[in-house]
């Protein structure tokens, strides 16, 4: 099934893994991707949510808003993904806003805000993506 990033259930359709670890895409547009993520079954063994979950989480909504600005004409593809994490979660859903730093022809940068239910910052990430002309081999 092709990818139409303008249309919600397809983008869903084919994140595997955000689906596995209960990531929903609540809203998107151009200037605003956001989503959520359950603590529950997403913990490190000392009961918090695990960095890498929130590192899934704001690498799916910012490739989701590179998605929406590049494809279909180009197909995006992370370079860089860097996570602070402020604040440690142990229960309820964290949510995310991905907004575009900057949409370029071959690159895209996009800041990723994640927030527990108190709206305590749990952590700030950035994603790079490189635009390419096709798309990776198995894609």
């Amino acid at each position: 099934m092709p990818v139409d990033p303008h249309n919600l259930s397809s983008v869903q359709h084919i994140e595997q893994l955000a689906d596995r670890m209960g990531i929903e895409l609540v809203r998107f547009s151009l200037d605003e991707v956001v989503g959520t993520l359950p603590v529950t079954g997403n913990r490190q063994p000392y009961g918090l949510l695990h960095g890498g979950a929130s590192a899934v989480l704001a690498e799916t909504l910012g490739s989701t808003l590179s998605a929406l600005h590049a494809m279909p004409e180009r197909f995006p593809v992370g370079l860089e993904l860097a996570c602070t994490h402020h604040h440690s979660v142990t229960e309820g859903r964290v949510t995310g806003v991905a907004r575009p730093i900057h949409i370029g022809r071959s690159t895209s940068t996009t800041e990723i805000v994640l927030t527990d239910e108190r709206g305590r910052r749990t952590c700030t990430a950035k994603l790079t993506c490189l635009h390419r002309d096709t798309r990776p081999l198995g894609g």
